[in-house]
């Protein structure tokens, strides 16, 4: 008779934690979406629009350049609680004080754009905080962290399609309506971080970027895989921002089916990430992201070429799922690959590498005529296919440091006796 206690571990203590998941991702994306339009509600202006997205962006990036040794030196439950408080705090002096100005002028712009900048900021460092935590919750659940992962991923996509739909309703509302609800979300992330989750900090040695650098240097696996997904960023990011121009200029629709056409690609990649869960259990890592890979380059080629726009729309919606499959890849290996005392600042620099051909992206489209935006995207989708190709070639290398530990499983013979072997 064969007992396998880690597969008979209930996964109800997760609970809390995708709660504070969802509570902070909510809170993120409703703000990130609402503050822009709610600058030109105010002011009418499309400058002062395009100012607070600089301004809520800017932080953010700056954000993980700190926000990850936080999470090392006074541990992950404790950074995240702090910051959703501080966080809920802010809201609720900028909605009191949008309560006494007058719906327009300086003083109004102002305390937006401020709370813009200070959300940004603190919107990454609980991002960081959170996603240690699950990494911590992961390594106890041997070979299926992956599925903590997935279940994070579809968090973080389903607060990604919530989010905009429910900043635009509290809107209508007013901006103090929407402030005091973001107040609430994050107010609610940080009741919910439980007092085990906050007994498993522990105080570790300083650390730093250039402790994450270190540790990713002495991690080929997870090197090759960053620099797969970064390649593959760098051809999403010119597709999002040449989308708009695409979708009017070429095809001549409207700006709301350029939104139609994200959001149908939400639902695919949501749809992904419960596919991709269940993928993992039975092939693992590797193939998976191998076959998400090659489903990604093709869809950028599909894009690249489309003759029309109902062509265009399935080839983003397949990018994007491939997207979330290879995001989901992404964690789960950052999770068993990364050391625990290291794993804030290395998460930090992880996100920051990943996230740089973003910028670059927004450069090239904006170089580049719109005439010559398919070739564009199609060069990308050229780059893209040789990197992951070397990508999980390199990973194929170092297949065993991806695969999940071996599980233990005791034999129970008639003897009575307990022997733990090896599972196979």
């Amino acid at each position: 008779m064969r007992l396998l206690p880690a597969l008979r571990r209930r996964s109800d203590g997760l609970a809390p934690l995708y709660l504070m998941r969802a509570a902070d991702a909510l809170a993120s994306t409703t703000a990130a979406y609402a503050i822009p339009l709610l600058v030109l509600i105010t002011t009418g202006s499309t400058a002062l629009t395009g100012i607070a997205f600089l301004l809520e962006w800017t932080p953010r990036l700056a954000a993980f350049t700190f926000a990850g040794t936080l999470a090392d030196r006074f541990g992950a439950g404790r950074v995240f609680r702090c910051t959703n408080c501080i966080r809920a705090t802010v809201v609720a002096l900028a909605a009191a004080v949008l309560t006494v100005l007058p719906g327009t002028g300086t003083a109004t712009t102002t305390v937006v754009l401020g709370f813009g900048a200070v959300s940004g900021l603190l919107a990454e460092i609980s991002f960081v905080a959170v996603e240690t935590l699950g990494a911590q919750a992961g390594r106890h659940l041997g070979n299926r962290v992956h599925h903590l992962q997935a279940v994070q991923t579809g968090i973080d996509q389903g607060a990604m399609l919530v989010g905009p739909v429910l900043g635009g309703l509290l809107l209508l509302a007013g901006p103090s309506v929407l402030l005091a609800a973001v107040a609430a979300l994050a107010m609610t992330a940080a009741v919910a971080t439980q007092g085990n989750v906050l007994a498993a900090d522990r105080r570790r040695a300083p650390s730093s970027l250039l402790t994450g650098w270190r540790t990713l240097r002495r991690t080929p696996a997870l090197a090759w895989l960053i620099g797969g997904l970064a390649a593959s960023n760098l051809a999403s990011g010119v597709l999002q921002a040449a989308a708009p121009i695409t979708v009017i200029h070429r095809f001549h629709y409207s700006t709301a089916d350029v939104g139609a056409v994200w959001s149908v690609a939400a639902v695919a990649s949501l749809l992904t990430v419960i596919a991709t869960r269940r993928a993992l259990d039975r092939w693992q890592v590797w193939p998976v992201g191998a076959v998400a890979a090659a489903v990604s380059t093709g869809a950028c080629l599909g894009v690249s070429l489309a003759p029309g726009f109902a062509v265009y729309t399935a080839a983003v919606a397949v990018l994007m799922a491939a997207e979330g499959a290879l995001t989901v890849v992404l964690r789960t290996l950052r999770s068993r690959l990364i050391p625990a005392a290291a794993f804030g600042s290395t998460l930090a620099v992880v996100i920051i590498l990943v996230l740089l051909p973003l910028p670059v992206a927004g450069a090239l489209v904006a170089a580049v005529p719109a005439a010559g935006l398919p070739h564009l995207l199609l060069a990308c989708a050229v780059l893209q296919g040789g990197v992951l190709t070397a990508c999980f070639a390199g990973l194929r290398r170092h297949r065993a440091a991806c695969e999940p530990p071996r599980e233990r499983v005791l034999v129970v013979h008639r003897s009575e006796h307990v022997q733990p072997v090896d599972a196979p």
